[in-house]
């Protein structure tokens, strides 16, 4: 696994695996958010797979799956509740963990200003600049 945190609280990953689990749930993860739509992975990564030993664990478990046409302000706005509740740190995973970072990023809108959402990103390892143009115009609406 390639954890990532962007936050103290928010972590990023790409595709997490069952045989992930017993690693999230030693490093303390309260919960796990799939961005990840089934339709991009076999049977053995799809959401039911990884939710069922989420929960044989412990670990909370919400599905959000993204893509670009998904990426509305109303699931940029259910992802910050989603990882928002519960205890102890998130873990959001997808492909590679960008959409991750983006739609937590798209969510900072208005809490930060476009410079440190881009920093923060690129600490986590993830060049959002390409974003700034949209950040920007969204921090102006």
């Amino acid at each position: 696994m390639d954890i990532r945190q962007v936050t103290p609280r928010y972590h990023v990953s790409p595709q997490i695996s069952v045989e992930d689990v017993p690693a999230l749930q030693a490093a303390g993860f309260k919960k796990v958010i799939c961005n990840r739509p089934d339709a991009e992975v076999p049977p053995s990564h799809q959401s039911a797979t990884i939710g069922a030993a989420l929960a044989e664990a412990g670990i909370a478990y919400d599905v959000l799956p993204l893509t670009h046409q998904t990426m509305t302000p109303e699931n940029v706005a259910k992802q910050a509740a989603l990882a928002a509740k519960g205890e102890g740190p998130v873990l959001a995973y997808c492909a590679s963990g960008t959409r991750c970072t983006v739609v937590w990023a798209f969510g900072q809108v208005g809490k930060m200003t476009t410079d440190e959402i881009l920093q923060t990103a690129a600490n986590a390892g993830y060049d959002l600049a390409g974003l700034r143009p949209t950040l920007d115009a969204l921090s102006q609406q």
